[in-house]
């Protein structure tokens, strides 16, 4: 547990709370937190990170710089955080001025994919085949007990397909040209390569938990990819109640075997033979809940809040169904290279339409720079809404 768990008591607003990472996460949860009366302090390398323009603070230091970090949370009541790279040094540093919630011990876990996945096997938790490769030989010895065709993640860093590569899809391919291709997507380092499953769909269910043990479980996101980054994603997915209700145990069970304090995104298949096995996890806000704040009593942001900060827990249950669409950079770019102005009021037009943009100023292909998001009387219908929305960006 995090400084602070065992005496836990309520930080009512007015107090602030200190956020490591200023992107499109920080500034989302600092919009929430703001509108319930806290006051916000950052840290992130980006001096124009998405979040600064509506903080009360932010500090420009990297995810090791301990001393800095120190600085933040001596200026808070409690920190959390929006990205995981943040050195255990610096988590450390932090947790001797203001309770850090999430906590260290579940981050370091989490922080390597190696140790995630061993971590999850070790407490029983449903995941795929798997190996850790921390060489060449081993990727390839890796691939050929996985039988053949694999996916394959750097163990460190890497999101949104970076860090990640790909053996046994192209027809007809050299296996040892795909090998190497997949241990340079690693950077030559250390990685897990996961065996491909047949699949139904990808969800994710976000589980929240304050330190006084009170859990609220949202109902779970189904998810759609494009080149390994969220494309679009909507609330509630639609499984069945019988695979609703054992996601959502999954996902309690793992926020209390960490004793998790804030919110926990965890991603999971469902295989075409009616398995859920876990994919990975995140300990923040997730872009497959940014539709949670039209579709949910309680969004994500202001979830995280009501968790860091010990008060009662809101209600998550789908009001209406709500879809979001990513907004990558390659919207504001012609085909050669020029820029260009996504046309929103095109995309506003559209009925139960709206549009989330993050103040980031340099467009760049496979960039987060917003989404769109729509509500419907049915996911479905969501769903067409903001991809018709998207289409006349």
């Amino acid at each position: 547990m995090s400084s602070g768990s065992s005496i836990a008591k309520p930080i009512l607003p007015g107090a602030t709370i200190g956020i490591f990472g200023g992107g499109q996460l920080g500034r989302m949860t600092a919009m929430a937190a703001r509108g319930m009366g806290y006051r916000i302090l950052v840290l992130d390398p980006d001096p124009a990170c998405p979040a600064r323009f509506v903080v009360d603070g932010c500090i420009e230091a990297g995810w090791d710089d301990s001393r800095e970090a120190a600085n933040l949370a001596r200026g808070c009541d409690v920190v959390t955080l929006e990205i995981e790279q943040i050195s255990p040094a610096s988590m450390e540093a932090a947790a001797s001025y203001a309770p850090v919630r999430p906590g260290g011990a579940m981050l370091a876990v989490i922080q390597d994919r190696i140790e995630q996945k061993d971590w999850l096997r070790r407490n029983g938790f449903p995941i795929g085949e798997y190996r850790a490769v921390r060489s060449l030989d081993q990727l390839r010895e890796a691939v050929t007990e996985l039988g053949g065709k694999c996916f394959c993640k750097s163990a460190t860093g890497g999101y949104d397909g970076r860090g990640q590569g790909k053996v046994g899809f192209v027809p007809g391919g050299v296996v040892e040209d795909e090998i190497r291709g997949a241990w340079e997507a690693l950077g030559e380092r250390a990685g897990v390569a996961e065996k491909a499953v047949e699949l139904e769909r990808e969800i994710s269910v976000l589980v929240a938990r304050a330190p006084n043990g009170e859990v609220k479980v949202y109902p779970p996101a189904w998810n759609d990819h494009e080149n390994q980054i969220l494309a679009w994603s909507v609330i509630p997915a639609p499984i069945t109640k019988a695979m609703e209700i054992e996601a959502r145990g999954i996902a309690e069970a793992i926020a209390d075997t960490f004793q998790l304090e804030g919110v926990l995104a965890v991603e999971m298949f469902c295989t075409t033979d009616g398995r859920l096995l876990v994919n990975e996890l995140a300990p923040r806000p997730h872009n497959s809940y940014h539709a949670s704040v039209r579709a949910c009593v309680t969004g994500q942001f202001e979830q995280l809040v009501r968790a860091v900060c010990d008060l009662p827990l809101g209600d998550v249950e789908v009001v209406q169904a709500a879809a979001i669409a990513n907004l990558l950079g390659d919207l504001w770019l012609d085909p050669d290279g020029s820029a260009r102005e996504p046309r929103f009021d095109k995309a506003l037009a559209v009925p139960g339409v709206r549009l989330h943009l993050y103040e980031k100023h340099k467009p760049r292909k496979g960039r987060k720079m917003g989404h769109l998001s729509a509500v419907g009387a049915t996911p479905d219908e969501a769903v067409n809404l903001v991809l018709r929305a998207k289409a006349l960006l």
